[in-house]
């Protein structure tokens, strides 16, 4: 996607906890649009390829996780991570990961990925239709930065990881900030 684009509108199947629930899974359904996880926020929005997966478990999660307050320095009110996973993988996955600032939207169908031209095969891996990686600066629901991964095609042989890195994404902040000062 370019920037300026405005991101697509969707509306992604989420479970939510609700302790008035009884049993051993307190959560219900609860619909969540484009619009609610972006309209008036400044957020950082990264994809991947799948929750528990090697590259993403190890750095580009935990890595947007610890520098949330950097990152909330240089003006960003949330950090979310998407990935083509159904919403109780992303619940376990974030539960596993200790997450208490990146927030994690489950694109179970893969619509939002594939409206953003972000979807492939990965049927190399065994994954079906998955997101390839990138990340996004977002600002009410328009892009201001777009950080993808070479190579986007399907059954890519390897999964390039740098770009989409917290570090790519927290260095245009920095520079950005000091153009929009000068």
């Amino acid at each position: 996607m370019l920037s300026g684009s405005k991101l697509p509108e969707v509306t992604f199947h989420t479970r939510v906890r609700d302790d008035s629930i009884e049993g051993p899974n307190p959560f219900r359904w609860e619909d969540k649009t484009t619009s609610d996880y972006f309209a008036g926020k400044r957020v950082v929005l990264f994809a991947l390829p799948g929750a528990f997966t090697p590259t993403c478990s190890t750095y580009q999660l935990p890595g947007f996780e610890k520098g949330f307050d950097d990152f909330a320095e240089q003006g960003i009110d949330e950090i979310y991570c998407l990935s083509v996973n159904d919403a109780f993988v992303m619940n376990q996955w974030a539960k596993a990961q200790g997450l208490e600032n990146v927030k994690v939207i489950p694109d179970g169908s893969g619509e939002f990925t594939r409206r953003v031209g972000m979807l492939v095969r990965k049927d190399n891996l065994g994954f079906g239709l998955r997101s390839w990686r990138y990340a996004a600066v977002v600002n009410d629901g328009v892009i201001e930065a777009w950080f993808e991964e070479p190579g986007l095609e399907d059954n890519h042989g390897a999964d390039p990881y740098g770009v989409s890195s917290p570090e790519t994404v927290m260095n245009w902040l920095v520079d950005a900030k000091a153009e929009a000062a000068a």
